[in-house]
């Protein structure tokens, strides 16, 4: 039997069975009906939205072979106060109405729960005692959650033929309970099962239940289930609209804030508008949970315990409020937990897209998104530095693993400045630490865009601009060297003006790399010259002295092999290249094309095999690992026609690409 409550409103199980249900949750309904028939105490448990009693009603449909059971649900709908022993003194009033005497604790009769002193008056006499077992579905709890703890406990206790089955964002806690805990929906198709997403699927039923009758573009469609991170209620929310908005439009619509989502006739208050369900998340925090929610809006990406102790700190919030608060918005789902509890990483920390949007609205209304934004920025402009000193000190794939955790907040900073709404010289200082990220990991054109964007908005007299325009011009050399040309024009007095050694000897490193490319190699040769020998050894925001001289001996190899080998052995002899994989790959790489050059083929192979083990084994760079595999086939391929001309390489010179945009290093050694 079903109870409901006075004023209960029906509709929910009304349309769940009429099929207007579940997408997606085979595993979890499987997993759920499995609990009940084996737990007394199970809790369904899940951000807001996830689709917990949907799937609570689903696993209570009994099946035609399994035990006699009556099901009794008391829901905590919209619009009932909250008070002192209010939901015990629903329960006892429904479970009395299904035929299970209930008396005041104490009473003759036998044990019984407490509530208020006042009575509680039942609509109906009591019914005869049900038989079989009984399950009390306590659906939606949240605003009564402690003192469902206490009422739960208090009736497992009393009355073994019953068990209780709770949704709700966390769980109780108590010892025998059996949580299954519900995540979005999957957006991407799993592997071997050709199709739609779950997600996807979910979007376009419900999309055509309202009517719409459009042929689906996957492409488009998920891009709005990623966007919607696979939200149950964000998909059908989004599904209503499909009727006024394109797909297109709908994702749209999406990528500058989701909370706008409605529905005129929705099933519950709170699902009207995608801002109402998370606002009844935030409703039920605490203070100090709603401050950190807020300012951890800031965030991006993922992000750790220590991060947002120093994003979060305020004259209102000290050190040790905050890891309390991350478990408790944890817990209730508006942040994610990546990583494992115990692990020998700690664990990082993503907040949902959606209820990033809302903090983000309540920390505009606070007043306090400046602040927290500039303590964002401190914060990233030091995990940037970190990965510099990393990087200059021979941890070179941590400092790769560093920027790759933080990218997305790294980005957001950059992009943020570089729109008018940050600080222009923190993001630009931030890029500087960064170049190697850029330079070496085939990024370059997104580095120079970003640039391009950014140095307008610094002042003229900023010491910073003029390093900026270097990285863009060494960023930019592979594909747009005029503009090169005009950045280290406009740098080069700047740092003739400052005495900055260092700044000057990059500016003749990428003059080398243009002469080069204009097949110029004696200027090239002198360029690089000047570059190893101005630039100081350590100096920060750019390469070693070690890749001038590197990058020389490979200009040298075309013409000079001799004179290339002892140029290659004095950069490997450079107290910065031991610590730095990539020029020792470039200096070896160089006297591997010498050798061959000087018909050495076995010795040439034998070098750039080691060379390319060593690179592959210690840091990821792409543009020099593909220069020392062609180096390999060509002189794999001289190998096999022997005593036949082979073709001549031309040798590499490292130059900042990005693979999917620019020439490849094939190209880079195709003949002459």
């Amino acid at each position: 039997m079903w109870n409901r409550d006075e004023g209960h409103d029906t509709r929910f199980v009304d349309r769940f069975r009429d099929g207007h249900a579940l997408v997606g949750r085979d595993g979890e309904l499987a997993a759920l009906r499995a609990a009940v028939s084996g737990h007394r105490l199970v809790t369904v448990t899940g951000a807001a939205g996830t689709g917990k009693s949907r799937l609570a009603l689903a696993a209570l449909t009994p099946p035609s072979d399994g035990p006699a059971r009556t099901v009794v649900r008391v829901r905590w709908h919209d619009g009932i106060p909250v008070g002192r022993r209010a939901l015990t003194a629903r329960v006892a009033r429904a479970l009395s109405g299904a035929g299970l005497p209930w008396g005041v604790a104490g009473a003759p009769g036998g044990p019984g729960l407490s509530w208020d002193p006042a009575p509680v008056e039942l609509a109906a006499p009591p019914r005869p005692a049900p038989a079989g077992e009984v399950l009390l579905l306590l659906d939606d709890v949240d605003p009564v959650h402690t003192e469902c703890i206490g009422l739960v406990q208090t009736l497992l206790m009393a009355r073994p033929t019953v068990r209780v089955l709770v949704t709700a964002r966390r769980p109780l806690g108590l010892g025998d309970e059996r949580v299954i805990r519900l995540a979005p929906l999957p957006v991407e198709a799993a592997p071997g099962r050709p199709g739609a997403s779950p997600a996807a699927e979910l979007l376009v039923s419900r999309a055509r239940e309202r009517g719409w009758t459009e042929e689906p573009d996957p492409t488009a469609v998920a891009r709005v289930c990623r966007l919607l991170e696979g939200v149950p209620l964000a998909l059908e929310l989004a599904a209503g609209r499909l009727g006024e908005w394109t797909m297109e439009e709908l994702a749209a619509h999406l990528e500058t804030g989701q909370c706008r989502l409605s529905d005129p006739e929705p099933l519950l208050l709170r699902h009207r508008t995608l801002r109402t369900s998370i606002g009844a998340v935030h409703a039920l925090c605490e203070p100090v949970q709603r401050t950190v929610w807020r300012r951890l809006s800031v965030f991006t990406g993922p992000f750790t315990e220590a991060a947002a102790v120093f994003v979060c700190l305020g004259s209102d919030l000290a050190p040790h409020e905050v890891p309390p608060a991350l478990a408790v918005l944890s817990a209730t789902g508006v942040l994610q937990t990546l990583g494992e509890a115990g692990a020998v990483r700690p664990p990082r920390y993503r907040m949902a897209r959606a209820a990033r949007d809302f903090g983000a609205e309540r920390l505009a209304a606070a007043g306090e998104w400046t602040m927290t934004r500039d303590r964002h920025a401190v914060h990233f402009r030091g995990v940037a530095a970190v990965a510099e000193t990393l990087w200059n000190t021979g941890l070179q794939r941590q400092a790769f693993q560093a920027v790759q955790d933080e990218r997305d907040d790294l980005m957001a900073l950059v992009h943020r400045a570089g729109d008018g709404a940050g600080d222009a010289e923190t993001a630009l200082e931030t890029m500087l630490h960064l170049w190697f990220w850029w330079a070496v990991h085939d990024h370059a054109r997104e580095g120079s865009g970003l640039l391009h964007g950014l140095l307008p908005r610094l002042p003229a007299d900023s010491p910073l601009v003029a390093r900026g325009r270097w990285l863009a011009a060494w960023l930019s050399a592979a594909w747009d060297p005029r503009t090169a040309h005009h950045l280290l024009s406009l740098a080069w007095p700047a740092a003739v003006l400052a005495g900055d050694d260092a700044l000057l000897g990059r500016i003749a490193h990428v003059h080398g790399t243009l002469a080069w490319q204009r097949q110029d190699p004696v200027s090239a040769a002198q360029y690089y010259r000047q570059a190893a020998d101005t630039t100081p050894s350590g100096a920060p925001w750019g390469p070693s002295p070690a890749v001038s001289l590197a990058a020389l001996a490979v200009v040298q190899a075309h013409h000079a092999p001799a004179a290339a080998a002892r140029t290659a052995r004095r950069a490997l002899a450079q107290p910065d290249c031991a610590d730095d994989a990539w020029a020792t790959a470039l200096a070896h790489y160089a006297r591997a094309f010498a050798d061959h050059r000087s018909g050495h083929t076995g010795r040439a192979r034998h070098r750039a095999g080691r060379a390319l083990a060593d690179l592959e084994a210690r840091l990821d760079a792409p543009q020099a690992r593909r220069a020392l595999r062609l180096l390999l086939a060509t002189l794999d391929l001289a190998a096999t026609t022997a005593g036949a001309p082979a073709p001549r390489p031309r040798p590499h010179v490292p130059v900042p690409r990005d693979g999917a945009q620019t020439p490849s290093a094939t190209a880079s050694l195709a003949p002459r």
